[in-house]
């Protein structure tokens, strides 16, 4: 079971390639049309020096790219009927780009329990840096871990 020893412990490192055609189903997923996330020149002319990824698909990259996308929770022994997704955020330092190849490293930033026992709440914090070593963003994802 999870607790405070875990904290710090971190997890085999994925590499992750944004490639383009996935980018266009993630997006035509969402229906997301805005034109910096389809086309380079549009790109260009409004931020980036290439197509931008949306913010939130660090997390498909991460999960997409890595073989064992639940390591985390056999290592930590927790049961995947057991948890409940808490929250997720983003912290961005550098644009991420189709082409780029990021190196995310994972790590168990807290482990509190809470509401009297009957739930662990668990926070792993996730390294990104591209294929130039620039840190380029940050992730923490939440999970709530029922006890019992």
């Amino acid at each position: 079971m999870v607790d405070q020893s875990d904290v710090g412990r971190s997890f085999a490192p994925v590499i992750a390639y944004a490639e383009p055609r996935r980018l266009r189903y993630f997006l035509d997923a969402l229906n997301e049309q805005n034109r910096i996330y389809r086309e380079e020149r549009a790109a260009h002319d409004r931020c980036c020096s290439a197509i931008p990824i949306p913010p939130t698909y660090l997390f498909c990259l991460q999960m997409l790219d890595n073989e064992s996308p639940y390591e985390f929770l056999a290592e930590l022994q927790i049961e995947p009927a057991r948890v409940l997704h808490g929250e997720q955020s983003f912290s961005y330092h550098e644009p991420v780009v189709v082409g780029d190849t990021l190196t995310i490293v994972s790590t168990v930033a807290d482990v509190a329990v809470k509401a009297a026992g009957a739930l662990t709440r668990v926070v792993i914090e996730s390294n990104f840096r591209n294929q130039h070593d620039v840190h380029v963003a940050d992730t923490l994802c939440t999970i709530m871990v029922r006890n019992g």
